[in-house]
This record gives C-alpha cells, sequence and structure tokens, in this order.
C-alpha cells in the first residue's frame, strides 16, 4: 500500500465526489438491509397464523393485506437501493475517471520534461504501455476498488451488528469461517502482487515489438522477415499468456475456497437456527432472517478476493509508475532570459562523454561562431558532428568545458527563451501525422499559409508539395511516411526557417537529396539567413563549402580550422575530402 499512498493527494483534491459518493453507499446498503426485517416480520407473521390454525383460532383479512404491504415494502426499497447505487457510480467511478485524467497529464508532463538519457535507456511500448495499462490498473483502484471497498465494509459492519442484537450466539457460530477466509487473504495477497508486476513487465515488452514492428514493417517486408517476426510476437503473447495464466489460477482457486466458507456458514445458520428455534430461543423469522444476511455477506466477502487482486495490481502499476516519476531530468533551465538576442555561439574545451554507452563523442573541443556568421561543421561518422548540434540546443549538458550564447553559459539560459531562437533541423527528420502545413507551421504559434508557402519554397520542396491532390492538406502519415527521404528531410528544413531564428543548426539534413537539389537549397539556405548565425553539419563539401568557417572532427577532436580556401591550401583532412569527393564525381559521371 507504500505505492498507493501517493494517491492520497488526488483523492483530497476530488474529496467532495469522495465523500458524496460513500454517503450514497451508506444508504444503499441500508436500503439493502431493509428486506430483511419485511422477511423476519412475513415469515413470524405466517408461523403465527399456523399456531392459530392449530390451536382452532380464527384470523381475519388483515393478514394477507399485512403480507401485501411488507412485499410492497421490499419492492420500494429495491427501487431506493437501485437509485442510490446509481448515483453512488455517478460519484465514485467520475472521480476515478478524474483522476485517471489527473494522473495521465501528470505522467505525461514528466516524460515530456524528461532528457534524451532518459528516452534512450527506454523503450517507446514500455512507456506508452505505463501511461495507459498502468494507469488504468490504478483506476480501477481508486474507482470500483474503493467502491466495492466502502460497500462491502459497511454491509459487513451493519449486518454483524444486527446479527448480534438478534442473537450473540448464532452470529457467532454463523460466522466461524470468516476469520479463515482473512487468513487466505492474507496468504494470497503477496503472490496476487507479485504475478500481477510480472503481467505488466511482460505487457511491456509485447507492446514494445509490436510498436516496433509496425514502425519497421517496410524493413521487415524488404528482408522478408515477416514470418520471424509472426513467430517472435507469437512466443511474446505465448509468454504474456502465460504469465497471466499463473495469475488466474491464483484467482480460480481463491474463489471456490470464499464461496465454500460462505456455504458453511449458511448450513450453519440452517442448523444451529433451528436447534435455538426448537429451544424457543429465536422466532422462525430470525432463521430466514440470518440466511438472508449471509447470503447478503456472498457478494461482499467474495468480492474481498476481487478487491484485493485490484489494489494489488494497482499497486504494482503505481510501483512502475513511481519508477518514472521518481527520475530527475539530467538537468533544468536557467533563469536568463534576455530582451535581445544575437546568436554568437562560444566553445571552449568541451568535451562530452555519452552516459549510457560511455563513448566518449567530444574532446576538448573549442571554436567560436559570431553573430550572423556560418560555421560548416566536417567529419567522418562517429566523430561528434551530431553531438555537436545535440549540445547546442541542449538536449545533454557538456561533460566538463563551457558553451556560451551571447556570453552566457548555456546553463543559466531559460529554455523555452533559448529554444526561441533556435532552428534546428535534426539528421533523421521527423514528421506528425499530420498535414504537410502543419508540419511547417509545427514551430509556430500561428501562422498563415503564405508564410508556409514561402518556407516551403526556400527549402525547395514546394514544386513535391503542390504535385499531391491535396497539395499542402496532404496528409504525411505516421513519421512521414507518405513522403520520400528528401522530401521530409526539406519539410524539416522548411519548419526551421519558418521560424526565422537567430541560431539555425542543420544536422547533415540534406544526406537524402541529390547534388542539384543540394545546391539550390544551400543558396535559398544562404539567403534566408544572412544575419542568422548558423551551424552546417555535412559530409559533403558541397554542403559547407560557402561557410565563413569549417572545422574538421576526428574522433571528438578539432583537426582543423579555417576557411574553406585556407584548409585547401593547407593540404590536410579538408584537402583529401575535397580531392576524394572530386575523384568520386569525376567516376561518376
Amino acid at each position: 500500500m507504500n505505492a498507493l499512498k501517493k494517491l492520497n493527494p488526488y483523492f483530497l483534491k476530488h474529496k467532495g465526489l469522495l465523500v458524496t459518493g460513500s454517503v450514497f453507499v451508506i444508504i444503499s446498503v441500508i436500503f439493502k438491509l431493509f428486506p430483511a426485517l419485511m422477511i423476519r416480520n412475513s415469515f413470524d407473521t405466517i408461523a403465527r397464523v399456523i399456531e392459530d390454525y392449530r390451536s382452532g383460532a380464527v384470523r381475519d383479512e388483515t393478514v394477507r393485506w399485512e403480507l401485501i404491504r411488507y412485499g410492497m415494502y421490499i419492492i420500494a426499497s429495491a427501487v431506493l437501493q437501485g437509485i442510490f447505487m446509481y448515483f453512488m457510480r455517478q460519484t465514485i467511478i467520475v472521480m476515478s475517471r478524474h483522476i485517471e485524467f489527473d494522473l495521465k497529464n501528470v505522467v505525461f508532463d514528466h516524460y515530456q520534461r524528461l532528457t534524451q538519457r532518459f528516452f534512450k535507456k527506454n523503450n517507446t511500448g514500455d512507456l506508452m504501455n505505463r501511461i495507459s495499462e498502468d494507469v488504468g490498473k490504478v483506476r480501477m483502484y481508486v474507482g470500483p476498488a474503493i467502491m466495492y471497498a466502502l460497500n462491502t465494509g459497511f454491509t459487513i459492519i451493519l449486518v454483524i451488528s444486527i446479527m448480534i442484537s438478534v442473537s450473540p450466539k448464532l452470529t457467532l457460530l454463523t460466522l466461524v469461517p470468516l476469520p479463515f477466509l482473512a487468513f487466505l487473504i492474507y496468504k494470497v495477497a503477496n503472490l496476487i502482487q507479485s504475478r500481477s508486476h510480472a503481467v505488466q513487465s511482460q505487457l511491456s515488452n509485447l507492446s514494445t515489438f509490436a510498436q516496433e514492428s509496425f514502425s519497421g514493417t517496410r524493413v521487415i517486408k524488404s528482408y522478408h522477415k515477416t514470418p520471424w517476426f509472426v513467430q517472435k510476437f507469437k512466443e511474446e503473447a505465448l509468454e504474456y499468456r502465460s504469465v497471466n495464466e499463473k495469475l488466474f489460477r491464483v484467482n480460480a482457486v481463491f474463489q471456490p475456497l470464499m464461496i465454500f466458507m460462505v456455504g458453511l456458514s449458511t448450513l450453519i445458520t440452517i442448523y444451529v437456527g433451528g436447534t435455538l428455534y426448537m429451544a424457543g430461543k429465536v422466532s422462525a423469522g430470525n432463521i430466514t432472517e440470518f440466511i438472508y444476511y449471509v447470503n447478503l455477506l456472498t457478494w461482499p466477502i467474495a468480492s474481498i478476493g476481487w478487491v484485493t487482486s485490484l489494489v494489488q495490481s494497482a499497486s504494482a502499476s503505481m510501483e512502475r509508475l513511481d519508477e518514472f516519476l521518481n527520475e530527475a531530468p539530467d538537468f533544468t533551465g536557467g533563469k536568463y532570459s534576455p530582451a535581445e538576442f544575437k546568436g554568437h555561439i562560444k566553445f571552449e574545451s568541451v568535451s562530452f562523454t555519452y552516459p549510457n554507452s560511455g563513448v566518449q563523442a567530444l574532446n576538448e573541443v573549442s571554436f567560436e561562431l559570431l553573430a550572423g556568421e556560418s560555421l560548416g561543421v566536417l567529419g567522418k561518422t562517429g566523430a561528434g558532428k551530431s553531438t555537436l548540434a545535440a549540445l547546442i540546443v541542449r538536449q545533454y549538458d557538456p561533460t566538463s568545458g563551457s558553451i556560451f550564447i551571447d556570453g552566457v553559459d548555456l546553463k543559466e539560459w531559460n529554455l523555452p527563451a533559448l529554444k526561441a531562437h533556435l532552428g534546428w533541423v535534426p539528421q533523421e527528420a521527423f514528421l506528425f501525422s499530420d498535414t504537410i502545413a502543419n508540419n511547417i507551421a509545427f514551430g509556430m504559434d500561428a501562422a498563415d499559409l503564405p508564410e508556409i508557402i514561402t518556407a516551403a519554397k526556400a527549402a525547395g520542396v514546394h514544386n513535391n508539395i503542390i504535385e499531391f491532390p491535396k497539395s499542402y492538406d496532404t496528409a504525411v502519415g505516421e513519421r512521414g511516411v507518405t513522403l520520400s527521404g528528401g522530401q521530409k528531410q526539406r519539410v524539416s528544413i522548411a519548419r526551421a526557417l519558418i521560424k526565422k531564428p537567430e541560431i539555425m543548426v542543420f544536422d547533415d539534413c540534406l544526406s537524402a537529396v541529390d547534388t542539384e537539389t543540394e545546391e539550390i537549397i544551400l543558396n535559398n539556405i544562404k539567403a534566408a539567413t544572412q544575419e542568422v548565425s548558423s551551424l552546417i553539419i555535412a559530409h559533403r563539401i558541397s554542403s559547407v563549402k560557402h561557410c565563413d568557417q569549417i572545422i574538421c572532427l576526428e574522433e571528438g577532436r578539432v583537426i582543423e580550422h579555417g576557411t574553406a580556401a585556407e584548409l585547401e591550401q593547407a593540404g590536410g583532412h579538408y584537402a583529401e575530402l575535397v580531392a576524394l569527393q572530386l575523384d568520386s564525381a569525376l567516376e561518376g559521371n
């Protein structure tokens, strides 16, 4: 229950619904007990009639109307019980939906505040499962489990109180099996919790595998690996079924044992009650009343196991949610938020090691990019180029060294204020399942169609877009699946350009276009970013040759730094790349 204590603030927030629902529970239980009194009076009346008949006394018609009146009371109490049960559900279950809404928003908001290390460490399927399945399990606790627990608690208290007032001896003997039932619940609780945790963990594995299969369906089909994935999914599903069966076996054994205990109470009631009746200590109506009470306790006692299962499942799910909610971001934003932004970037002896893998991506990197200038970054795969971009947009903080923007350490900047001035085009273009227009306007609070078209033209994708039947209203599908790689990259560039930021970071975003198209796009970008600080990361010389400065990276170190002309004359790494790419171009022709 320690994990479930974290839900107490939500109960306090919605205490009005909880208290009102509890009142409705009490009223519905009272009306549920009322028929027992009418049944007792009815059987006592019938018993008196039988005795009078045996003694020769004559009963008038008032007996018939008395029994009819009792019947009408029973019907009326059943109707009122149903009405207040409806009100009970409309308060407590509605409260659970409000808490579910709040909890999902808390989890999602926390996900958004976590940094890249968290998302690299955890897979998407598990994240999805915790915000859906685990929150759903918790809702079953704050709704149905609470409702049935209150109903069960009030029913047991009121029923046993009435039973004791009628016959303490009969009550004691009737309730003998209940301590054994409580012992069974105690023994099985921990088992239910551990098996519920295993079920949720395996469901996360299954969700992750399915999500990855759907996302990579084109690769799977191209390699004809569909049969393998079908078989693998079947294995994961069988494992999920297996862990579920282990949980259900506990409930399957538990429920019949509870029903057996309740049935034993009924037999005791009939036997002991009959003995007491023959001794004149209870009436015939008392026996039928006790049988009604025992049967009335059947569902509350049986529901203890079900409620226990819900509570244990919710506890396991809340532990899984807490595991992520207790994760702290690797860094938080500062308070610096200037009125004027220039775009001056400076790296001072910056080193960075990825926390998950331990791989050092940058080693003592230093350079300076003045406001309004452009910097090209060249290097082989794994040289640290993309890491450079990730540090500028503050996906990570440097392991050592400092990054300054406009003379202020990046760690002191207010993150929303900083991001408002940044335009970033990642290496892997990501588009949302929306229209092309909305994907381009993503970084803007509001953007009209002419602005979107201007950005698309600058990115060299306008002509492709207008060829689609719905033009800018074309839905791109999940991750932009309906567009080619080059089209996705150019839409991503348009998304950055429309913001008109003071710093632009292009992370090898033209790798999927041909050199002719690349030249057109670069000229457009240069025209659109004349007064913007721009950092262009690329593999091809053609992408960075127009830049004011160029640095070459190798194994995380800056091995060359200068203008294109200076580096070509130096005869180093840059000159080798120029020669290699020139030879490749000649061979291609």
